[in-house]
């Protein structure tokens, strides 16, 4: 066992990292991992049914997380998404990959359960291929997992109907719908009236190891209940996960799980990886690759179609369409139920296994070559109309109107310092005129706007912008055209500070750096050091980071050089708070 957990953990560690630097993702990594050391590759790993097993685990926890970002009130709001949109989606890709398979040759009754387990999208690859884009928060990221929650729904009752398509006689099963029906309203009631109390009473205890414990055994129980009435356990968990959505202590909860659920998703993949039987791709690689082919154009041109018909702009569509063209971890399921009844031939039933994982396989892929090659064709040009500016002679050009401008422009209005404020960010704008400031919409770059604004009259330049480069290629163009105008920049980090300091900016001020300072005052003082003591400390600090930054200036290019004198800094400054001490 310890030789199968060294090879998976390596196996991980090399190719993950290599998917990852190429804009790739995660999930190929593992998937490639799985395949170069299972059966079909180096033979490291030969017991992916012992594999697979632990990694459901992974889906789970993934589902459990997702409940825990879906509170009851916006489950309520998606309604239209999951069942209307979700439910076109599985219905149509279920007939048109049936009637494709059919013709392919496959009976009508293996044909059905084909079409349906190929409808079915993978959750553990779409959303974290969309959460490492951060596009989970898009159109496309929202309606892509209104898709997947329709469809872990659908799962329970499209599996129980598999075996009328092997020619059985089936009742319908009353006393399992009663069952489910009292296995969710357990789970309901415990998560309720009982994790709220368990919790707490834990919480109480300050034991952190307990917290986790508490956690895991919501995920296992609320799995293990649904299991138990013939549900699928990933839905268990997520109702656990939406119980706690509105508790105080979900955050907690979900920085527990993290780890867990990273890791076992990622032995979920490794085992599908593992488990593709690459023998059968070598006899009819034709097929399965035309196969695979169908499979992703086909639910690919549905997705767009049917985004566009729900009202989503052309690239939501696509990405929407891109997401979900894969098959599931419940193909792999109904496929295996389906040969037990006779409604599917074993053969039949590992190409359409191997063309599943193919495709999971494929659609990060196919996703990364649309958000590199084809999403930024399909950005319109913004053409943007900025104020007209009226020069009435103002002292002080401010660039940028968010935090920090906002302050400066209140402290320049109480002294009846007249200044011109321009912001770029048009819901900022927005925000600051509603309390009456006259601000400009308008590029801080452009110098024909800087020329509007009084740069060749006005005494002082501040820029307030917070993006790095962005005030880098301000201060160039004001030096450029307004080479006698006094700037005072905002400075994001030290590298930004020298970076100004090569562009002579007259005054740099540090982001965050004299409320850190007032920060760590207050904290000296909260612990019992004298205000006098406590104010000296942090004005001795204050000058010794001031003259380092100053000194470090000559070589801030060469890291070896700031690494060897890290250490004299630090002796130095320690020096001088014992200095203080004694006098």
């Amino acid at each position: 066992m310890l030789e199968t957990l060294t090879a998976l953990l390596a196996a991980a560690a090399i190719a993950v990292p290599l998917t990852k630097r190429a804009g790739l993702g995660s999930v190929l990594g593992y998937l490639i991992a799985g395949v170069v050391i299972g059966p079909g590759g180096l033979r490291l790993v030969t017991d992916v049914a012992q594999i697979a097993q632990v990694s459901e685990l992974g889906v789970v926890m993934l589902l459990f997380l997702i409940g825990l970002e879906l509170r009851p009130a916006r489950l309520w709001v998606m309604r239209r998404a999951v069942f209307a949109l979700g439910g076109l989606q599985v219905a149509a890709s279920a007939a048109l990959l049936a009637g494709l398979v059919h013709l392919a040759g496959v009976g009508w009754a293996g044909a059905a359960v084909i079409g349906v387990g190929m409808a079915m999208s993978s959750t553990a690859i779409v959303l974290p291929m969309l959460g490492e884009r951060e596009l989970l928060a898009t159109r496309a990221g929202r309606d892509g997992f209104a898709v997947l929650l329709f469809q872990d729904l659908a799962f329970i009752p499209l599996a129980a109907l598999v075996p009328l398509l092997g020619g059985a006689q089936v009742a319908v099963p009353w006393r399992d719908v009663a069952m489910a029906v009292a296995g969710i309203a357990v789970i309901v009631a415990i998560g309720k009236f009982g994790l709220g109390r368990a919790f707490r009473a834990i919480g109480g205890a300050r034991a952190p190891e307990l917290f986790v414990l508490l956690a895991l055994l919501a995920i296992a129980g609320a799995a293990t209940i649904a299991h138990a009435v013939g549900l699928s356990p990933s839905l268990g968990a997520f109702m656990a996960g939406v119980l706690l959505a509105d508790s105080e202590y979900r955050h907690e909860v979900q920085a527990d799980i993290e780890p867990f659920e990273g890791l076992l998703l990622g032995f979920f993949f490794i085992s599908v990886g593992m488990s593709a039987d690459l023998g059968l791709l070598r006899a009819a690689p034709g097929t399965i690759l035309l196969g695979v082919a169908g499979l992703l154009v086909a639910k690919s041109l549905l997705g767009i179609v049917l985004g566009l018909a729900f009202r989503q702009k052309l690239p939501d569509a696509i990405r929407f369409g891109l997401a979900l063209p894969q098959g599931s971890e419940f193909s792999f399921v109904l496929f295996g139920a389906a040969v037990a009844v006779g409604a599917l031939a074993p053969a039949q039933a590992q190409a359409a296994t191997l063309v599943v994982a193919l495709s999971m396989a494929a659609t990060p892929l196919l996703f990364a070559a649309s958000e590199s090659l084809l999403m930024p064709r399909l950005k319109k040009p913004v053409v943007e109309t900025f104020d007209t500016i009226e020069n009435d002679g103002a002292q002080v050009i401010l660039l940028g109107f968010g935090r920090v401008g906002q302050i400066i422009a209140r402290v320049l209005r109480m002294n009846g310092i007249g200044f011109t404020a321009l912001e770029r960010d048009p819901a900022q704008l927005e925000a600051v005129r509603r309390f009456g400031s006259k601000v400009y919409y308008g590029d801080p770059g452009r110098p024909d706007l800087l020329r509007a604004a009084g740069a060749e009259t006005a005494k002082l330049l501040v820029v307030a912008l917070d993006d790095m480069e962005e005030v880098l290629r301000v201060v160039d163009i004001v030096r450029r055209n307004f080479p006698g105008l006094p700037i005072l920049a905002r400075a994001r980090n030290r590298r930004h500070v020298h970076l100004l300091m090569d562009r002579e900016v007259e005054g740099i001020v540090r982001d965050t750096f004299h409320s850190s300072l007032k920060l760590a005052e207050l904290a000296l003082i909260a612990l019992s050091v004298p205000s006098a003591r406590a104010s000296r400390v942090v004005g001795v600090f204050a000058a010794h980071d001031e003259r380092v930054l100053l000194e470090t200036h000559a070589f801030y290019g060469d890291e070896k050089q700031l690494l060897q004198n890290a250490a004299q800094w630090t002796s130095e400054l320690a020096q001088l708070l014992d200095a203080d001490a004694e006098s």
